[in-house]
């Protein structure tokens, strides 16, 4: 038998009906020579000689022939607390319900419930667990360094919205005041020259406010890579150590984010092109028709090519690569997940922009009030926005791309991790670099769901 307790089996009865010796509680006084008679030799002892002490194991109780064995004491169950100094199998010391001790019962605190309630926690020494993340455990991530580290991600994000709104205001105020080409457009006897030198120049303006916005998107996500990065670690970054960890980075993310579009451009426009020569060529009802056909067709290889190229950003960013090799890597980790990653990226993009929107609608509507313009002012219905609609709108702009920067830069960066960790155990790597002691010794939980 083994003398650990909870592992032996006290309180069976011999089965030939023998009284057990009692050697987990006192030594029997020798019997003297005159009193027995004759020498006999002592039945050999079916119980172990390794007990525990006298108080923390009770005796069985002595059986004659055919008896059952005593029921057990009156209690809760098998992790029922005892009184002081029962033993038994609810006893304090060491039975089987005892504290810390075996069998202590489902829930208790050494008992089924306790260490066998499935897989150790995966250790978390940042925002996330160091294991498969779950959809809901990347957007709080995201939201997570967001808050732990306000500071930095706000800085980041709210310097570059001020820079980048600075530059529409000023361009849309002096240079870009598209009021002749929307008077033109308006005008319903204009010439055919009228109208598309005013769209171009509309296309034009619009254009580069993109450009504009595009470029601080960039930058953001950039430094707020670093930043998520660091917090998966628990380790925190200023805005000096992320600027001066993602300056060197900025060329070829630059080139990466205006490649992909060019690359969906030019997807559509190879799926349009035999509709519009088709129209061209005389039959404009089946040239239209094979345009629209071509162009959806096209559009739905886009859009799987840029989820396929989605994690091109923090794959560049982090590990160093060129553009077309971060291409390449992101396409390998978004192999088999494509729905996964594009449900996710959606989902990001959805509340990103319902949130942002709860802030900048309400600004648009108080700038068309103050500027004089009211309800048609707001939904653009004429004329060139003021200077007091511009600057308005321009505030409730900035404190959208301060919540809108951190969780779609987050979320790419969190759902990289984490497409490293199901495919290449990045997990391991994260631990050691987080100081993590022995992480790996035991298999971390896993995530319902996910």
């Amino acid at each position: 038998m083994k003398d650990t307790p909870g592992w032996a089996s006290p309180g069976s009865a011999p089965s030939d009906g023998q009284e057990p010796d009692n050697s987990g509680a006192a030594e029997p006084p020798e019997q003297p020579a005159d009193q027995g008679g004759t020498n006999q030799p002592e039945p050999p002892s079916k119980w172990s000689k390794e007990q525990p002490p006298p108080g923390q194991w009770s005796a069985p109780s002595p059986q004659g022939p055919g008896q059952a064995p005593p029921p057990p004491l009156p209690g809760p169950g098998w992790g029922g607390q005892q009184p002081p100094g029962a033993g038994g199998y609810g006893g304090q010391g060491g039975g089987w319900g005892g504290p810390n001790r075996g069998y202590g019962g489902p829930g208790g605190p050494g008992g089924w419930g306790g260490n066998w309630g499935g897989p150790p926690p995966a250790a978390k020494p940042g925002v996330i667990p160091l294991r498969p993340l779950g959809v809901g455990e990347i957007l709080d991530g995201a939201v997570s360094t967001m808050r732990t580290y306000w500071r930095t991600v706000l800085g980041i994000s709210l310097t570059v919205a001020v820079v980048t709104q600075i530059a529409v205001i000023l361009l849309q105020g002096l240079v870009l005041d598209d009021s002749a080409s929307t008077d033109v457009l308006n005008d319903p006897s204009a010439t055919a020259g009228e109208l598309s030198h005013a769209l171009g120049d509309t296309l034009l303006s619009s254009g580069v406010v993109v450009l504009i916005g595009l470029l601080g998107t960039i930058v953001a996500t950039a430094l707020l890579t670093s930043v998520t990065s660091r917090a998966v670690l628990g380790k925190s970054v200023t805005t000096a150590e992320a600027w001066r960890d993602a300056r060197p980075r900025l060329p070829k993310l630059f080139a990466l984010t205006f490649l992909l579009p060019l690359i969906a451009v030019a997807i559509i426009t190879v799926g349009t092109l035999p509709g519009l020569l088709v129209a061209i060529a005389g039959s404009s009802s089946a040239g239209a028709a094979l345009a629209v056909l071509g162009g959806l067709g096209a559009g739905v290889v886009a859009l799987w090519l840029m989820i396929r190229f989605s994690l091109a950003s923090p794959a560049l960013m982090l590990e160093k690569q060129g553009v077309l090799k971060s291409m390449s890597r992101s396409a390998k980790l978004v192999r088999g997940s494509w729905w996964r990653v594009f449900g996710i990226q959606l989902l990001a993009t959805i509340i990103a922009n319902i949130v942002a929107s709860i802030v900048v609608i309400p600004f648009a509507i108080i700038a068309s009030a103050l500027s004089g313009d009211g309800v048609a002012g707001f939904l653009g219905s004429g004329g060139s926005p003021g200077w007091t609609f511009l600057i308005v709108s321009g505030i409730g702009s900035v404190i959208g791309s301060m919540i809108t920067f951190p969780i779609s830069a987050g979320v790419t960066v969190l759902l990289y991790i984490d497409q490293r960790i199901r495919r290449e155990a990045l997990d391991l790597d994260l631990a050691r670099a987080a100081g993590v002691q022995d992480y790996g010794s035991s298999t971390p939980g896993t995530t319902p769901g996910s």
